[in-house]
């Protein structure tokens, strides 16, 4: 058997390209068809039931177009929203928490891990909930970092202006002694030069991306839709999508995906019926 339908992988904008690229790397055979929601780009400030909202539009959105898996690329939807997209929609669904955190106690040699993320991710409490799940014996400090995701979004990832931002942020994380660090946004990797920078070559930085790669394999296998090496003529083909301007995706896109990254298509998703949003 072989499955020829595509992964749905889906982010506030282009964070989640992080993610999508662990998957094109591990599973090369496998078409992508990733949505950024860059026309309502923040998330992270937001309610979270508006931001539930705005994944079940998008959830909607990618079933229509028959993928066979979703992936929730961002962690704010996750903490808002993911059981409800795995409840509405017929088929696998994969988030980035509990693979970053499985990396993140693996990792840690004193037991005292930080967590960068944005405020609805850290308000939610969903990584702390995470680790207290794995059981083991370690602690966990937290600190929101709003505008990181502003500056990725715009393709900065190096002034000045978005060091001393950092510093602000990370350098109470320093002092609490972590020795590991979880990446809690899917923009973040993209900014990791700087993150060591600030905190030091000792700090083990953990994305969730890899480690979701790998889940979203096993899931696949699992349910027996994996895309055949043989069925295809050639590499498989990916598409992006964007609710925001396709120009400014595909700057910032390709300077992370390289000769990956093709076309961008703008999109508009369906309104939930019954739900409004503004």
């Amino acid at each position: 058997m072989s499955d020829r339908r595509p992964i749905g992988i889906f982010d506030s904008g282009v964070g989640g390209l992080t993610v999508a690229r662990a998957v094109f790397d591990l599973l090369p055979n496998e078409p992508i068809l990733y949505l950024g929601d860059n026309g309502r780009f923040p998330y992270g400030p937001r309610p979270l039931e508006e931001i539930r909202t705005f994944a079940l539009e998008i959830a909607g959105y990618l079933a229509e177009r028959d993928v066979k898996m979703l992936v929730v690329a961002c962690n704010s939807i996750e903490v808002a929203a993911i059981a409800d997209v795995a409840n509405a929609h017929g088929v696998p669904v994969v988030g980035v928490i509990d693979p970053g955190v499985r990396a993140a106690v693996h990792a840690t040699r004193n037991r005292r891990i930080g967590l960068i993320g944005t405020e609805a991710t850290v308000a939610s409490g969903a990584y702390d909930r995470a680790i207290g799940q794995t059981g083991a014996d370690v602690e966990l400090f937290s600190a929101a970092c709003p505008v990181f995701v502003e500056h990725v979004e715009a393709g900065d990832t190096s002034s000045d202006e978005l060091l001393g931002a950092a510093r602000g942020y990370l350098v109470p994380l320093d002092e609490e002694g972590i020795d590991t660090l979880i990446l809690g946004c899917t923009h973040y990797p993209m900014l990791s030069g700087l993150i060591q920078m600030v905190m030091g070559e000792d700090v083990v930085m953990v994305s969730s991306a890899e480690e979701t790669a790998k889940d979203v394999y096993a899931t696949l296998r699992a349910s027996s839709l994996l895309r055949a090496a043989e069925d295809g003529d050639g590499e498989a083909r990916h598409e992006f999508l964007t609710t925001g301007d396709p120009e400014q995706f595909r700057r910032v896109a390709h300077h992370f995906l390289g000769p990956v990254m093709g076309g961008v298509d703008p999109v508009d998703v369906r309104v939930v019926e019954g739900v409004a949003w503004s």
